[in-house]
């Protein structure tokens, strides 16, 4: 199945402010800016120089970095969806699937024991817990890629972070992506962190992988390159002011896209 990766932002919060972006830096990162939530996002394939029609196994880098101009603590990143187009696809035939039960309640270390056969990736992510009239704490934790499986056309990853303030903790994230017309679908979908007093701040990590199945070499993603871009679109991403900051919306959607470089040859 084919599904593409996007970063893309915009506001509704109870008032909406359109935002469209189809920037790129020479470095692949595009930062936008509304109120006080200043988002910073970006990434980049491997191989950079790629065939116009003919597609290839590519590795993709992806960050992201959420913060306020003043210094405040950000809302809380719950939700974003993503379309991406043709030029990328997935392929998870005959790999080995993780279920969600085996990643509640668990360490990156018992994470990796028990899906350690289905990583697809790789990072770091940090979050910020703010308690009420107390310093905001900077927890980081190592990011790991599981493959869910594959049912009903829609291909399942699961995204493991490990925190251990204010207590040890589990966070997965379910990302469901499907067929939308030549492209892809995802939805990614963010639990609750420290009961709410917790937003994440940053994350950079690799997403990719070959394997053997049935005798053959085949790779996670595969890409082309016909144009120079992989065009992506988020016509939602979505915070939620858990912590009652103020200055800030109960809840701010934002909307945009990027397009990621890319080199054509032949």
């Amino acid at each position: 199945m084919r599904r593409k990766l996007t970063l893309g932002l915009g506001l509704v919060a109870v008032l909406a402010v359109g935002f469209a972006a189809v920037a790129v830096a020479k470095n692949g990162q595009t930062k936008v800016v509304v109120g006080k939530l200043e988002l910073t996002f970006g990434g980049g394939f491997s191989p950079s120089k790629m065939p116009r029609s003919e597609y290839v196994p590519a590795t993709a880098s992806l960050f992201g970095k959420i913060a306020t101009s003043d210094g405040s603590h950000p809302p809380a990143f719950r939700e974003t969806v993503i379309d991406v187009d043709k030029d990328l696809e997935v392929n998870v035939k005959g790999l080995p699937i993780c279920k969600p039960g085996e990643l509640e309640a668990t360490n990156t270390s018992a994470a990796l024991k028990a899906c350690g056969d289905t990583l697809l990736g790789s990072g770091i992510a940090h979050a910020e817990i703010a308690f009420p009239e107390q310093k905001p704490l900077k927890v980081a934790s190592p990011l790991k890629v599981f493959n869910g499986g594959e049912s009903g056309g829609k291909v399942k990853l699961l995204i493991h972070t490990f925190i251990t303030v204010p207590v040890p903790a589990a966070i997965v994230t379910d990302v469901t992506i499907a067929r939308k017309g030549s492209g892809l679908h995802s939805i990614a979908k963010i639990p609750v962190i420290a009961g709410g007093s917790g937003s994440a701040i940053d994350f950079n990590f690799k997403l990719g992988r070959t394997y053997s199945y049935k005798g053959k070499k085949v790779s996670y993603f595969e890409a082309r390159c016909p144009d120079g871009v992989f065009k992506v679109n988020s016509p939602k991403t979505v915070f939620k002011n858990e912590a009652a900051t103020p200055g800030f919306e109960p809840v701010t959607v934002l909307r945009g896209s990027v397009a990621l470089p890319c080199t054509p040859k032949g």
